[in-house]
């Protein structure tokens, strides 16, 4: 059979191994990882392609130790990983060297990865395994791809092999089926489709794909913050405010619309995935879901008969209102993500707000105990002034803008006025500047790989959450009011009928946009190449194919002249072995030599010399 028709699953849902096993087979890895590295060692001598550490001979160990299990490999590796990450986090005296343990993993896990018979790659990297927790419980059905991007594995999520299967997840080229025991299986994608005419590829499935969802949230998205514009247009645009106008009604609507969706993704992935997939960014989602709800009952309460009641309620309105447009212009940076300029600043941006961390409970701890002081002094007289102005003057303080005019009677609060400016001004920022810089430096070092780190986490997350049916905002909203309820009366066949009639009907246009540029630009290649030769690059580059290593000229054109003077075997005999470390190398040629002096002495009749030198070489 051909290797690119052959199944995508090399794993049987039915043969995968126990839990039990799997659980016996990371143990086993731990203790090889162990007894290769005993101490600590430098992470970049183990991440480097020529380290002497992870050798061919170490990753045939570890494939030999599976045993029939190979296929698990990877994913008991990074499981590993994940373990020794946190013994380091746990233990901070042998930090280093169970961080380089870690690394150990996650480096062996991409080497058996690019070993992998090129059929089985999209298996290995797919298939959905378990294995049992420390309470004896089994844990959540995950994938070495989806462990991997729970761990953060940046070597791993950074390799060709990796970025192979994310990109053909984003483009669809392989999709998920639900197989029947209820487990995701990843198949490819012309395996689902009878036919490479305009109608099949006509599916309404394909709305499910991560790179056209992602041009459906762009173009809702940005038509959403039209609406918004409009929509807090309205107090000066119309005397009468007691009803909705047509833009306000829009805006809640997509605002319930995408709600729902946010609410819906956090019950699929509280239910099918770990507590890891959750981000910033939800909680951004969350927030934001709230200023629209709290701002629409306050509308609609603004709707009562007394007018300086509601007059006052639909100002409310509008202020909180206010508060929801620096979250929607900021989340135009997950919008267009899939850049690589707009990923990076994402990456730095969630980075810095991580590392900031610490920055906040310094200043939560400082604020309590310096509120606490100035109420004290304020108190000390017999008189309280409110609360909330002394919250109002440190906060001030805090941005640089101090006023020291409360304090002026009392010596006692003006010193502990200026303390709290020094510590948060000279202290407090300059840490807050050195964590900040700390990060971006961090993320800007390893760019690349973080880069793809992250496009493969942003791929995986939107269809992890298993859909058989999706209906992208505000679309879903007929799905949630219209379709549903008719998946309590249907059977599965006529109700998965219904939806794609549905769905065929609601997006036609974008799914005839999505079947003709499949059928032009990634249908075969022998249709339609002077189109793909227009959108080329000019600077595009050609595959390493063995006909162009020792290509022939034309006689006509050549007048007798050719390239291949030197086939293209003799040039590269004067390459180095780019693919071992040159302590290898130099051991490699002092073994050789070793043999070459054991035979001159044997036939000159010596006894060969043994001493401990020639043992630890032979050894080697």
């Amino acid at each position: 059979m051909d290797p690119e028709h052959r199944p995508l699953m090399a794993v049987d849902s039915d043969d995968k191994p126990s839990p039990q096993t799997l659980t016996k087979l990371i143990k086993r890895l731990r203790s090889l990882t162990l007894t290769l590295l005993p101490v600590e060692v430098d992470p970049e001598s183990i991440n480097n392609p020529t380290s002497r550490i992870i050798t061919p001979r170490v990753i045939k160990a570890y494939k030999d130790a599976a045993g029939d299990f190979v296929d698990a490999l990877p994913y008991c590796l990074l499981r590993a990983r994940a373990e020794f990450m946190w013994d380091a986090n746990h233990n901070p005296a042998d930090y280093d060297e169970n961080f380089g343990r870690a690394i150990a993993c996650e480096v062996l896990a991409r080497r058996i990865v690019h070993y992998a018979a090129p059929e089985t790659l999209n298996a290995i990297m797919s298939t959905r395994f378990q294995h049992i927790q420390v309470d004896g419980d089994k844990s959540e059905m995950s994938s070495a791809l989806e462990m991997a991007i729970d761990s953060h594995c940046t070597i791993f999520l950074s390799s060709t092999e990796a970025q192979d299967l994310v990109n053909s997840l984003w483009h669809g080229d392989i999709v998920q089926r639900t197989n029947a025991n209820h487990d995701v299986d990843y198949v490819q994608y012309f395996e689902t489709r009878e036919n490479e005419s305009f109608l099949s590829r006509l599916n309404p499935s394909r709305m499910s794909v991560p790179g056209y969802q992602n041009y459906m949230r762009i173009i809702v998205w940005l038509f959403f913050l039209l609406v918004y514009s409009q929509a807090v247009r309205q107090p000066i645009e119309r005397k009468d405010q007691r009803d909705f106008d047509e833009w306000e009604i829009v805006l809640y609507v997509m605002a319930l619309a995408f709600c729902c969706e946010d609410f819906n993704r956090l019950y699929k992935l509280l239910k099918f995935v770990t507590y890891k997939a959750y981000n910033f960014w939800m909680i951004v989602a969350f927030i934001t879901d709230g200023i629209f709800a709290t701002a629409f009952i306050l509308r609609v309460a603004g709707f009562s008969d007394a007018e300086e009641q509601a007059s006052r309620l639909r100002l409310l309105s509008f202020q909180i209102l206010s508060f929801a447009a620096p979250l929607l212009w900021m989340k135009l940076v997950t919008v267009f993500d899939r850049y690589k300029y707009v990923g990076m600043m994402q990456i730095v941006v969630a980075r810095m707000l991580q590392e900031s961390g610490i920055f906040f409970a310094l200043l939560s701890v400082l604020s309590l105990g310096f509120g606490q002081g100035l109420y004290a002094l304020d108190a000390s007289d017999g008189t309280l002034q409110s609360s909330g102005e002394i919250v109002n003057l440190l906060v001030q303080a805090l941005l640089q803008a101090p006023d020291y005019a409360p304090f002026a009677p009392s010596p006692a609060g003006l010193t502990l006025y200026y303390l709290w400016g020094v510590i948060t001004g000279l202290i407090l920022l300059n840490i807050l500047i050195s964590l900040f810089s700390s990060a971006y430096q961090d993320v800007v070092d390893d760019a690349e790989a973080q880069y793809l780190a992250f496009f493969a986490t942003k791929t995986i997350g939107m269809i992890r959450a298993p859909d058989s049916y999706v209906y992208p905002a505000p679309f879903n909203l007929i799905e949630v009011f219209l379709i549903s309820p008719f998946e309590l009366v249907m059977k599965s066949t006529t109700y998965a009928k219904l939806n794609r009639v549905v769905m065929g009907v609601v997006f036609f246009i974008p799914l005839s946009m999505i079947a003709f540029y499949e059928s032009v630009l990634r249908g075969s290649e022998d249709k339609h190449r002077w189109v793909k030769r227009w959108l080329s690059g000019d600077d595009e580059g050609h595959d390493d194919a063995p006909e162009h290593r020792d290509p022939e000229v034309d006689e006509r054109e050549g007048n007798g002249r050719i390239i291949s003077k030197v086939p293209f075997e003799e040039l590269i005999k004067a390459f180095p072995n780019t693919n071992q470390s040159s302590e290898a190398l130099m051991l490699k040629e002092i073994l050789h030599m070793k043999k070459q002096l054991e035979v001159v002495i044997e036939k000159l009749g010596a006894e060969p010399p043994r001493n401990e030198s020639t043992l630890s070489l032979s050894r080697i």
